[in-house]
């Protein structure tokens, strides 16, 4: 049974002609004779009476017409939610953020997300990397905010910013007045850092290695704010991205003189799935806001 059937039999019972039924359906008056024959002989019985050149519902037609009309109005009916949804930025976005990430960046993008899409549902898990894409493969989130590159050829991916690498040692350190720095120039010193699982400790350790520097690391944590607290109380010095920067925090932050030292951001989300309207725009709004920023 198709829904052209169905159209078809309403046009019928409507004008009580196949002719005008044809006419009102915008086809050819065989091709609505014959899909009502299809119709009928798929429902095994007769719907119309053909009396010359009038039609009359049979009694079981005239059972049927309601029963017609309802899933009618019922197709109408979906596929103007359908479109409704398409056309706005309703609806829900499930979101994942790194937590070196989810502090600095999230904030400002969030409260400028709300207020130009109020109508949207917006909900935020922090987790570090594989935990995310694991949910993302699941189908528990969305998007993903992550340091790229990441493995994995089932995702899409696509950056929107990139920054710096800085070293981050104590005020009074007898470094505390350079511009920058080489890696190796801190190879006497205690490192802290953050804990395995957090793909910026690979970032941090990616760095020490290009300098050939074995890192003596005696306190790790999974925040950035502990590790600059424990660096302004002289306990040794750290590796911190741009974002993560404090300009109150009790320690001099210098950039490091290596090209590669300086992790991407982007989106994830997994490769083949229908994005919607408002997943759309939201990777449009970071997008944007950081279009201007570079290395």
């Amino acid at each position: 049974m198709e829904i052209h059937q169905l159209r078809y039999f309403c046009a019928v019972a409507d004008t009580g002609s196949f002719s005008r039924g044809a006419e009102q359906s915008h086809v050819s008056q065989p091709s609505l004779s014959q899909q009502i024959r299809k119709l009928e002989d798929e429902l095994g019985a007769r719907l119309f009476d053909r009396l010359g050149r009038s039609v009359r519902l049979t009694e079981l037609g005239k059972t049927f017409l309601p029963r017609a009309r309802t899933v009618l109005r019922e197709v109408e009916a979906a596929r103007g939610d359908v479109a409704e949804l398409k056309d706005s930025v309703g609806g829900s976005l499930r979101l994942g953020v790194i937590p070196t990430v989810a502090p600095y960046l999230l904030p400002a993008q969030l409260i400028a997300f709300a207020r130009k899409f109020p109508q949207a549902h917006l909900s935020v898990v922090e987790e570090i990397t594989p935990v995310l894409l694991e949910r993302l493969r699941a189908g528990n989130i969305d998007i993903a905010i992550l340091a790229l590159p990441i493995r994995g050829h089932e995702f899409e991916t696509a950056p929107f910013l990139t920054e710096r690498l800085f070293a981050a040692i104590p005020k009074h350190h007898r470094l505390a007045k350079r511009s920058s720095l080489f890696l190796k120039d801190l190879r006497s010193e205690p490192f802290l850092l953050l804990r395995d699982g957090h793909c910026f400790r690979d970032t941090a350790v990616a760095a020490c290695d290009r300098a050939r520097l074995n890192p003596q690391v005696v306190f790790e944590s999974g925040q950035f704010s502990s590790l600059l607290s424990m660096v302004g109380a002289r306990m040794g010095v750290s590796i911190v991205p741009e974002m993560a920067i404090e300009q109150s925090a009790p320690c001099r932050f210098i950039r490091l003189a290596d090209d590669q030292a300086f992790r991407t951001i982007g989106t994830v989300y997994l490769r083949g799935r229908s994005l919607s309207r408002l997943h759309s725009s939201f990777l449009s709004l970071l997008r944007s806001s950081f279009a201007s920023r570079t290395a």
